[in-house]
């Protein structure tokens, strides 16, 4: 939707049409209205560490209905290690005091400074970098905890180039993480620019930016219409069939599906290029909201809510808890949480029943939060493939597709699978790749 909107204004004398095969726009990013419950089935909101989505928001309008994410939720993050939750720390300080960590990692986390930068190239895993870095104790708890709270997925097996690219670009730029963590800290302030880091979202939430975009789109995107091929016809055209009986001709394709259906469709054209494609991993997913009487839950919801390091192989890898971000999720009286559970690391539970998960997260709560009462509400989404993974080789992979794709002009890729999976990354690639395209276009009409 952010690609079609930014080609109009590219573009304006171009016929740009939207094919989605669901009912309803917007992919992962939907919100469900439910018995006073207001529901994210997806991403909860967006942060502003990038200013793509932000800027977007208000070219169409809805700067002033924007809401910021709580001041308690953008500060109070928790981690549910051994049998409590522990405050996560949010700064050098509070690393040092934490309890979360031996005064051993502590040290280690302050001598990263005088730790030489890797001096041979390649790829590294996630949890490689960090041990490397600081030690064996950090990997196995904070870095475990954050990347179960991006990907859901293995940091044993996720690229720190590709997944967490800032952390290897700040040990490249500065030979360490936290100096050039500090010194990024030490240039905000010598140019007063405002901190990021906080989630955004619309009292609405997140379909009203969907909804903006379509009404704002010179032709309305067709839902309902599974593609079946696209195939390259004469004249560096494409010709774009559906299911049914509809087809499109078109002098450019653009595919922002997912990975998986963007190899399907492209198995009869180029078969090494969509396995290539088809190569790039899923995870899968469960998301539970549940609705309590605010009375029921002992415990005060003063943040963003807590996770789970993988390797505790615990049954909710994070709960959200929605109505102390967000203003308006619940009922009067009514919280509502949102638990996650599957992930890399435990996909067989996308397949549990609905009583069998309701159960083990119950038990997960009991412990977390000691919550005894049953929920009031519950609404259960299922996505078996839910968030791409960017294991060891990514990048090289991505290079081979970006190489490949030469080979058919008028075709381009898109979507959270190659370079960020958040809803700011897709953003952003929106913009980029509307300039490309319509740079293309132009130079292949004057050739």
């Amino acid at each position: 939707m952010a690609l079609a909107y930014r080609l109009e204004q590219h573009a304006p004398d171009a016929e740009v049409i939207v094919l989605e095969q669901a009912a309803r726009l917007g992919g992962a990013i939907g919100t469900e209205r439910r018995e006073g419950f207001q529901i994210e089935i997806g991403p909860n909101g967006f942060l502003d560490n990038k200013p793509f989505t932000l800027t977007l928001c208000r070219e169409l309008g809805l700067g002033e209905r924007l809401v910021p994410a709580s001041e308690a939720a953008r500060r109070n993050r928790y981690l549910f290690l051994g049998d409590r939750l522990h405050r996560l720390p949010n700064s050098l300080r509070s690393f040092l005091r934490s309890d979360v960590l031996s005064w051993r990692t502590r040290f280690l986390l302050l001598a990263e400074c005088f730790r030489p930068p890797r001096r041979h190239g390649g790829d590294e895993s996630i949890d490689a970098f960090v041990r490397r870095r600081v030690g064996r104790e950090l990997a196995e708890t904070l870095a475990d905890a954050f990347v179960t709270g991006i990907y859901a997925g293995d940091p044993k097996l996720l690229s720190v180039q590709a997944a967490l690219p800032r952390l290897a670009e700040l040990e490249r730029q500065y030979g360490s993480v936290l100096r050039g963590m500090v010194q990024a800290a030490r240039l905000r302030r010598e140019t007063a620019e405002p901190s990021s880091g906080r989630m955004w979202s619309f009292r609405e939430g997140l379909t009203l930016l969907i909804e903006t975009l379509r009404t704002r789109l010179r032709f309305a995107p067709l839902t309902g219409i599974p593609v079946r091929t696209v195939r390259r016809i004469a004249n560096d055209g494409w010709r774009v069939q559906s299911e049914g009986r509809d087809g499109w001709d078109a002098e450019v394709v653009v595919l922002a599906c997912p990975a998986f259906e963007q190899a399907r469709l492209l198995a009869d054209e180029d078969a090494d290029l969509a396995k290539a494609i088809d190569g790039i991993p899923y995870n899968r997913l469960a998301v539970v909201a549940l609705g309590y009487r605010a009375a029921d839950v002992p415990r005060r919801l003063d943040g963003f809510g807590y996770l789970s390091p993988q390797r505790q192989r615990r049954d909710v890898l994070g709960v959200q808890w929605c109505s102390s971000i967000f203003p308006d999720r619940a009922p009067p009286g009514l919280v509502l949480l949102r638990a996650m559970c599957g992930g890399w690391g435990r996909p067989e539970m996308v397949d549990w029943d609905d009583e069998q998960l309701l159960r083990a997260i119950h038990s997960e709560l009991r412990s977390a939060m000691e919550i005894e009462a049953a929920p009031v509400f519950h609404h259960i989404i299922r996505w078996p493939q839910a968030i791409p993974q960017y294991h060891l080789g990514h990048l090289e992979r991505v290079a081979w597709i970006e190489n490949r794709l030469a080979r058919h002009p008028g075709l381009f890729l898109t979507g959270n699978a190659y370079r960020g999976v958040a809803l700011n990354d897709c953003v952003e690639q929106a913009e980029r790749l509307a300039e490309r395209i319509a740079y293309a276009t132009l130079r292949a009409r004057m050739t």
